[in-house]
């Protein structure tokens, strides 16, 4: 695995007494223009490469009005020049594409996140979770010139 082209990586962050933790593959520009080139924009991109995004919750969360019970889910994106929609799905153990109808029926919900251009850009796709509040964190997604950000919180 070490001498995979885009390596695998994740995040974690405490909320409470749980651990949250986002498992990822970290593709790299390597000179190419990423989002409304190789990832274009409106069409659902996979959120990183080779194996399905996911998002291990042990317990109950809140993300925008989206409720999850404790479990395993896949992100994936849909990218646009000023928003993006982040996608939870319930089918965690899979590839990364398609997302084709078979994978998009197990979607949970979605959530906006605000595009924000960044003036330095970032090479490699960066996720990262960190504390907003006592009971929320957020999910932080950097890649090129782009930033997007989701709040996870427990659920009430």
């Amino acid at each position: 695995m070490s001498a995979r082209t885009s390596p695998l990586d994740s995040t974690v962050a405490r909320l409470g007494d749980a651990e949250i933790k986002v498992c990822y593959s970290r593709p790299s520009a390597r000179g190419r223009v990423i989002l409304g080139g190789l990832v274009p924009f409106d069409q659902a991109w996979r959120l990183g490469a080779n194996e399905a995004t996911t998002l291990h919750v042990p317990i109950a969360v809140q993300i925008g009005d989206m409720k999850l019970k404790p479990g395993v889910y896949s992100l994936y994106a849909i990218p646009g020049p000023k928003s993006w929609q982040i996608v939870v799905n319930d089918l965690p153990t899979r590839w990364g594409i398609p997302l084709d109808g078979g994978v998009r029926a197990h979607d949970v919900g979605t959530v906006t996140a605000i595009s924000e251009h960044l003036d330095s850009p970032v090479e490699t796709l960066t996720l990262r979770l960190q504390q907003a509040d006592p009971v929320a964190l957020t999910l932080t997604i950097e890649w090129e010139r782009t930033r997007v950000g989701m709040t996870i919180r427990r659920a009430q």
